[in-house]
């Protein structure tokens, strides 16, 4: 290592020669978080206010400062600053940059705090920041399905349980399913920014600081509500980093889900569905291929962020107060966890709101089943048999339509009245799709009436 670059660490003073070239390499984390660069600025201005404000600083070097990292900024947003992986971290970069342009009181910025509390800080930025934009992205998603459900009242599909035709449900009630998995996410969101909203700086390195520092004017500042009461805790905790990443793991498995549904929906065997093209990609082989490749990347990815929490919950396991490197490995995950969900996000708003229904083929389908023969068991049950008599005859009737390759709508009064007496002409409209579901009107169920009510309060939770 060349003597300009051992030169450059600021930490060099108790060193005798610089780091290995692969140490440097394997220890440096330039490459990942420099996109800390912004929060990293903004709570530098903080602390050097805090600073001039308890007479640590003179005036003239906080504007000097301030106006050295102003066009630290610029330069970053310009494309134009030079980062240096000798200088390990964002932190180091813009201190060693603003010391440049503004001469030796650019090391007054790093007056009472440490690298510690500083990066705790610009996380704590970062992922309030973050998971503002995650919400606002699940908000625009759950629009999105209250709107495609209440354009699409109308339509009943097949429902399964174990992926078996089950009992017809409105389209609406399907989806709207998902909008309140996605409504648990917000409201994860916004009880996880609670433990986000916690000001770091002032702890130093573990300890404190000796200088006068004023803590809640830098919270105030930065618009925090809380600090860190423990200076080891607040330098160590990674709570909220596994908090988040719990989150966004919940998100993919809700969209996951729904992956699968739309790649079965969109094969010709369900053809509930079509995607818009823009969403679907082809095959280099088979021109007729339209595959639903991006609901299978999402559905694929899933595993990705799991992956991260699993390995930032390892990380953190063993490690004792207060800072230890391994914290360093909190960054890479959760930033590829956030390029992940955000993206998966805004892909199914567009895909929902631009996928056609096919109603034509999922009238056929529905009408097609074995459906409606709990509501068949439960009309024999009403005229006073027990219902497990009444199971045992309506199985045997499906049977029969099963070898007759008939199926429920199709089947005579004469024939249902030959497996049991009670049966009259009026059960023949309980066979219909459109009478099974009218028939749940139940709240939370699959009826119109019921929907349209659970819409009601979907769009109340979003106006709020």
């Amino acid at each position: 290592m060349s003597d300009s670059t051992q030169g450059q660490a600021m930490w060099g003073g108790r060193f005798t020669k610089g780091p290995d070239e692969l140490v440097q390499a394997f220890n440096a984390s330039v490459r990942f978080d420099q996109r800390l660069a912004m929060h990293d600025i903004a709570g530098s201005i903080a602390h050097v206010h805090m600073l001039f404000a308890q007479g640590i600083l003179q005036k003239e070097e906080v504007q000097a400062i301030e106006d050295g990292l102003n066009k630290v900024r610029q330069e970053i947003e310009e494309g134009i600053f030079v980062w240096q992986e000798s200088l390990e971290d964002v932190h180091m970069n813009i201190e060693h940059r603003l010391t440049e342009l503004i001469g030796a009181v650019g090391g007054k910025l790093h007056t009472g705090r440490s690298r510690n509390d500083q990066v705790a800080l610009d996380m704590h930025l970062y992922v309030r920041d973050e998971l503002h934009d995650v919400e606002h992205l699940v908000t625009q998603l759950m629009q999105v399905i209250i709107t495609v459900s209440q354009d699409n009242i109308d339509v009943i599909i097949p429902g399964y349980t174990h992926l078996q035709r089950a009992q017809p449900v409105l389209l609406s009630h399907h989806l709207l399913a998902y909008f309140w998995m996605l409504e648990r996410d917000q409201k994860r969101i916004r009880d996880a920014l609670k433990r986000v909203d916690r000001m770091p700086l002032g702890a130093g390195a573990l300890a404190g600081t000796t200088f006068a520092i004023d803590r809640e004017l830098v919270m105030r500042e930065l618009s925090f509500t809380a600090l860190y009461e423990n200076s080891m805790d607040a330098v160590s905790d990674r709570d909220y980093l596994v908090e988040t990443l719990a989150i966004l793991s919940m998100i993919m498995m809700h969209l996951s889900r729904l992956s699968e549904e739309f790649i079965l929906w969109t094969t010709t065997e369900f053809g509930f569905i079509e995607l818009d093209d823009a969403f679907t990609t082809g095959s280099s082989i088979m021109p007729q291929k339209k595959n639903p490749d991006m609901a299978e990347l999402i559905r694929g990815k899933t595993g990705r962020v799991y992956g991260h929490l699993m390995g930032l919950l390892t990380t953190v396991k063993g490690l004792p107060l207060a800072y230890n490197k391994d914290l360093q490995e909190d960054k890479e995950g959760l930033f590829d966890a956030l390029d992940t969900v955000k993206p998966a996000l805004m892909l199914y708003k567009a895909m929902i709101e631009t996928m056609t229904i096919r109603r034509d083929v999922i009238q056929e389908q529905v009408r097609a089943d074995f459906s409606a023969a709990t509501d068949l068991a439960d009309y024999l049950a009403i005229k006073g048999m027990p219902f497990r008599q009444a199971h045992e005859i309506v199985g045997r009737i499906v049977r029969h339509c099963i070898d007759q390759n008939i199926p429920f709508t199709e089947v005579s009064i004469e024939t249902l009245q030959q497996y049991s007496p009670l049966f009259e002409k009026d059960v023949l409209p309980r066979l219909l799709p459109e009478s099974v579901v009218a028939m749940r009107s139940c709240r939370g169920g699959t009826a119109p009436s019921a929907v349209i009510q659970q819409l009601g309060l979907a769009k109340a939770l979003l106006q709020e």
